[in-house]
């Protein structure tokens, strides 16, 4: 594969591992990094030294390329829903229109399965489900409104098409699996429910070649869900990812009826006073950790020919690997 990509989060857990894969394959790369630009410099790639909403204004660092993969986002569990709209809508726009002054022919753009989600439990969806635009959410109504923007500008000049990974996971995760971590080591972690419903999972390596074949189908205008295959149940994949750090979760519990009220009266809490961070409970962690989402692949098998390329024993067994015997003991 030859040409040039530009990747906005090239930084981050999905952007970097696309980077890095992206150079294997023998694209040159420009990416936009969440900082500096040293982490994307070491993956291979070219920084673009702007942020998303100076994007528009140097769309000349996009000219030549001929695909762009948006993989920049608002991902916090709690903040002000100004600061999802900021990134998360108004980012993706200025994405859309650099990719059009550039003269870019593709936008591959990464989304997820929070944009059908509005507290309910998702069953077996497909790419048929309503996006939850009105989500009480703010991350899943913005990365919703994300969505709209990117379909609604495809075109035969700019084709768009969006990949959507459900609760990605691997070596190189700053998310799922440091803050439950954290949360084992501070003694706050507790199973939402039982944690025993099934759940659909995304290792990073299968996200990226979700990405990767979005990128060079035929189809444009189009929605490809990617998860690992089968779903797994919740409790038991939480349980061997900790273990390959050394780490055993504890059986504490906490009613899921409990949790939700428990968090969105800490959130008001926070909202009320101002407070900075996040509560110690939100209503994003409860909903991913109670609620049963497994996820319907064919359409990304039948028109991408998408096969997950690292089954979950390996991913699991790599992450053990990467752990040394002091990390394990800390």
């Amino acid at each position: 594969m030859t040409g040039t990509a530009f990747v906005t989060g090239g930084s981050g857990f999905v952007g970097g591992t696309l980077v890095r894969r992206l150079r294997t394959d023998g694209r040159d790369v420009r990416a936009l990094p969440r900082s500096d630009g040293s982490a994307v410099a070491a993956a291979g790639a070219s920084p673009v030294r702007t942020d998303l909403d100076g994007l528009p204004g140097a769309s000349a660092e996009l000219t030549g390329c001929d695909v762009a993969f948006h993989a920049a986002a608002h991902t916090a569990e709690f903040d002000r829903p100004e600061g999802f709209e900021a990134i998360n809508v108004g980012g993706t726009e200025a994405v859309i229109e650099a990719c059009r002054r550039a003269g870019v022919r593709r936008l591959v753009h990464v989304s997820t399965e929070a944009a059908l989600l509005a507290g309910q439990p998702l069953i077996d969806v497909d790419e048929e489900v309503p996006l939850r635009p009105g989500s009480p959410q703010p991350y899943c109504a913005t990365k919703a409104r994300a969505e709209q923007a990117v379909l609604a500008a495809d075109s035969a000049e700019l084709e768009t098409v969006v990949v959507r990974p459900r609760m990605v996971w691997g070596r190189g995760d700053s998310t799922i699996l440091p803050t439950v971590v954290a949360a084992v080591r501070r003694r706050r972690f507790r199973w939402i429910g039982d944690g025993r419903h099934l759940t659909s999972m995304t290792h990073v390596d299968n996200a990226v070649e979700g990405l990767i074949l979005a990128a060079g189908a035929t189809q444009h205008g189009r929605v490809w869900f990617i998860t690992d295959g089968e779903p797994v149940v919740f409790r038991d994949f939480l349980t061997r990812l900790l273990a390959t750090q050394g780490i055993e979760l504890p059986d504490g519990r906490m009613p899921a009826g409990l949790a939700r009220t428990a968090a969105a009266s800490m959130e008001s809490v926070w909202r009320g006073l101002h407070l900075k961070g996040s509560p110690p409970l939100t209503t994003m962690a409860v909903w991913l950790s109670s609620l049963e989402v497994t996820i319907d692949i064919a359409r990304a098998g039948q028109e991408l020919g998408y096969r997950p390329r690292t089954t979950m024993a390996d991913g699991l067994a790599e992450l053990g690997a990467s752990v040394t015997p002091r990390e394990r003991t800390t």
